[in-house]
């Protein structure tokens, strides 16, 4: 049976001893619904509660939430448990005290989420255990500081944290540890941090959070990047002390929207090879010339070139996962031409694609 997260938007007078009488009427007549709520959490502060239930159907889930207190979900995704659990540290209700009736649990589902990115700049040879040691070493760094894998593959991490400041803390390591591993000689490290709520207006699991860390990551350049919102917090939890702003960068609420409204428009286009910078300022409602100051104040980069590097980046991916010849590749990422194509790809990886297509399969 699917199991679903849906999201309460409940009112300031409510508490956690109340969100706790709700999830016990729910438990209570749950099997007249076909459903089984597994468990929750609520976050005082910004006054949401998640629930994560197995059930027929996201109607069923409704009617039971009706029928048990009124409160019916704002919003209702399905998701996977094990993914939940990577996120949210736990699929079950936390033990209560044998001398408590009441399971009272006030744990936020608010989470920091790190993506961590290598991207090639050549393609020097590393053995696998060379590679392995510096993912190991992040493994750790990601451990001690309390911190849960989610994702990982050969170019990539996504972390889950409850705390800013272990979000934080961990990041200077990995990128520290980066900068003494041998695949720096190979390999920029791109870092992005950003921090919400598992259920949003987005169709999965932290989507939203999860594109604004991959958005943040794909424009790092020396430096950390960090919403507004995680600068907040982490000062928040260090009695109003900022962090090294030498090592971290920190974006304005325009400068997340502009990032935010950019990529959100280039993952629908950029496959069009006839994309140009007048249909992108027609679409953000902003000049040529504004254009640029704000994409080159972020990443340092024109709109050309970081159109380029979306469809590169869109395109080793594809080499990597796909079994599609380097011609449909190359047409299906917004290159017209597949010698223009090459040639990009070689300045930009310091390979041929079809050189590096044979060497990873």
């Amino acid at each position: 049976m699917p199991i679903f997260m849906d999201r309460h938007n409940v009112s300031e007078e409510v508490t956690a001893e109340i969100v706790a009488e709700l999830h016990k009427e729910d438990l209570r007549i749950q099997d007249q619904f076909g459903c089984r709520g597994l468990t929750y959490w609520f976050d005082d502060v910004r006054k949401t509660a998640f629930c994560l239930i197995e059930a027929p159907n996201k109607q069923s889930i409704i009617a039971m939430h009706n029928h048990a207190h009124g409160e019916v979900p704002n919003t209702i995704i399905e998701v996977d448990s094990s993914i939940v659990e990577s996120f949210l540290g736990r699929i079950e209700d936390p033990s209560k005290s044998q001398k408590k009736e009441l399971n009272i649990v006030n744990h936020p589902a608010f989470r920091v989420l790190v993506v961590v990115e290598f991207e090639k700049i050549n393609f020097i040879d590393l053995s696998e255990i060379e590679r392995n040691d510096l993912n190991i070493q992040i493994i750790n760094h990601v451990e001690s500081f309390n911190g849960r894998v989610v994702k990982q593959n050969r170019d990539s991490f996504l972390i889950s944290y409850n705390l800013t400041t272990d979000a934080i803390k961990s990041a200077q390591k990995i990128k520290a540890d980066f900068h003494f591993s041998k695949l720096s000689q190979q390999s920029k490290i791109r870092i992005g941090l950003s921090a919400g709520l598992p259920v949003t207006d987005e169709s999965g699991l932290f989507e939203e959070t999860i594109k604004t860390s991959e958005y943040l990551s794909s424009i790092s350049r020396d430096k950390i990047i960090v919403t507004s919102e995680i600068s907040d917090l982490y000062e928040s939890e260090n009695q109003n002390i900022s962090f090294n702003k030498d090592y971290i960068q920190i974006l304005t609420t325009s400068e997340e929207l502009f990032l935010l409204a950019l990529n959100t428009f280039l993952e629908k286009e950029y496959s069009n090879p006839k994309l140009n910078v007048e249909e992108i300022c027609t679409k953000l409602g902003t000049s040529a010339s504004q254009l640029y100051r704000k994409l080159n104040g972020i990443s340092g980069n024109s709109i050309t070139n970081y159109l380029q590097d979306f469809r590169l980046k869109k395109s080793l991916q594809m080499i990597q996962s796909t079994e599609k010849n380097i011609s449909e590749i190359a047409f299906e990422n917004g290159f017209n031409s597949l010698a223009y194509f090459s040639k990009c790809f070689r300045n930009r990886y310091g390979i041929l694609p079809s050189h590096y297509s044979k060497s990873i399969k």
